[in-house]
């Protein structure tokens, strides 16, 4: 008899599990095919109602508590993780435990067909402004960018021991005028400083719905084992993305600093972006995934 014939007909279809659902995840789950069902794991009981309402089938667990992750052993045929690591409370911050309990319980079972894992572009650390394809070396400068690099260690490793087509997304500034944060308004509204143009960093973009399409798109289409910038094709640097945005806007352009000053007056974070430039190359986006960015300027995502 066919194995698959046999199945219950809820476990015929492709399943597809999102791992931390926020934002770029419900986008991702409106990118996927009719017919799929979707699961998303969630610590919020709270979120199950608004997660049905999308149709989207909620599971209850934690990945900060693995035993609560079993469940899930076997359950989808393919997985798509967005969870950052914490933060605090780390035995190692270097370590991301968050991923490190998803693929242990992922290998319990069967292994699903596809894993992919959205990461940070901020893993290649300051490159100078040099151009940076997917075959550049990690070269992490912050605590954050230490533990992605983790994660996607784990990811690749699950992918190659038990035969998963495993992928990493690196993933940059994410923008849209529909999500919260989403945008450099506010920033604008309250003048925050930028650097001025010889101390300048390059950065880099990527629009939520182009995002959310290239994470449904690697579940089926990404070389296994694979790593792909997912950026847009911008080529700006930082102060003259916030002018274009401001000019876009009707708002005066934000006041440029030297780095220097910038050093004594502008919070930690923000300085940290401010200490890393680096262009990216995207040509796996295009040509593995087959991505046709909807926005291929952050002017003209800023202007949908």
């Amino acid at each position: 008899m066919n194995q698959i014939g046999a199945l219950p007909a809820r476990f015929r279809r492709e399943r597809v599990l999102i791992i931390g659902c926020g934002d770029v995840g419900l986008r991702a789950a409106r990118s996927l095919s009719k017919g799929l069902r979707v699961m998303a794991l969630t610590s919020t009981p709270s979120r199950a109602t608004e997660l049905r309402q999308r149709g989207i089938v909620p599971l209850l667990g934690n990945l900060d508590q693995p035993d609560t992750l079993r469940r899930l052993a076997g359950l989808a045929t393919r997985v798509l993780h967005l969870a950052p690591p914490p933060s605090t409370d780390l035995a190692d911050w270097r370590r991301d435990p968050r991923t490190l309990a998803l693929v242990r319980a992922l290998a319990l079972r069967s292994a699903p067909a596809a894993l992919v894992y959205g990461s940070t572009t901020g893993v290649y650390g300051d490159q100078g402004g040099r151009w940076v394809s997917e075959t550049t070396p990690a070269q992490p400068q912050t605590p954050r960018a230490e533990r992605r690099v983790d994660a996607e260690t784990l990811v690749h490793g699950f992918g190659r021991v038990v035969g998963t087509r495993s992928t990493v997304l690196r993933i940059p500034g994410i923008y849209a005028n529909d999500r919260k944060g989403g945008t450099p308004r506010d920033r604008l509204m309250r003048g925050t400083p930028v650097l001025q143009a010889e101390d300048d960093v390059y950065t880099n973009h990527i629009h939520a719905d182009d995002l959310a399409r290239a994470c449904a798109l690697a579940l089926w289409r990404a070389r296994p084992q694979r790593t792909v910038n997912v950026v847009d094709d911008t080529e700006l640097k930082m102060g003259d993305y916030f002018d274009l945005a401001a000019d876009l806007y009707g708002l005066p352009r934000p006041p440029r600093l030297p780095r220097q000053t910038a050093q004594a007056q502008l919070p930690l974070m923000l300085l940290s972006f401010m200490s890393e430039s680096r262009r990216l190359r995207n040509e796996r986006l295009k040509s593995e995934l087959r991505l046709r960015l909807r926005y291929p300027t952050v002017a003209e995502g800023l202007l949908a």
